[in-house]
């Protein structure tokens, strides 16, 4: 299973330096590969052909660790590439969404397209911990 990550825009300070923290600590377990697009015309030929795509939406379903761990670990089992997506500060076009297989959110709480691409990588890697049972989420 590869997993990708499409992101409007580069990421810059302050998020730069725990979005390359995360992604290392995730290369153990799982790499990432970010593809950072300039706007939101440019997702959708970006988009790896037959991947199970995740829009991240404020409107999708919401998750605590262990359901990421539990959904990854269904990710695994389905043997399908994944491609999530994360929005500018304008969200994602509706033509984007519509694509995805499913919308994930992060929460109730607004925040940057920055965080929201590092907050995606922890949750990640979290996951990864849990279903080694390494000591991380314990």
């Amino acid at each position: 299973m590869k997993v990708s990550l499409i992101a409007v825009g580069k990421v810059k300070a302050p998020f730069a330096e725990a979005d390359a923290h995360y992604r290392k600590m995730l290369g153990r377990h799982q790499p990432v590969e970010v593809i950072e697009v300039r706007d939101e015309l440019n997702v959708e030929g970006r988009i790896p052909e037959r991947a199970h795509v995740v829009a991240l939406d404020r409107g999708g379903r919401a998750m605590a660790s262990r359901a990421w761990a539990a959904w990854l670990s269904e990710r695994r089992i389905d043997a399908r590439d994944v491609c999530f997506v994360i929005g500018g500060p304008r969200g994602l076009p509706a033509e984007v969404l519509d694509l995805a297989s499913e919308r994930v959110s992060l929460g109730p709480q607004t925040m940057v397209h920055q965080l929201a691409r590092v907050v995606l990588l922890e949750q990640l890697y979290r996951a990864h911990k849990i279903l080694a049972r390494e000591p991380y989420h314990y």
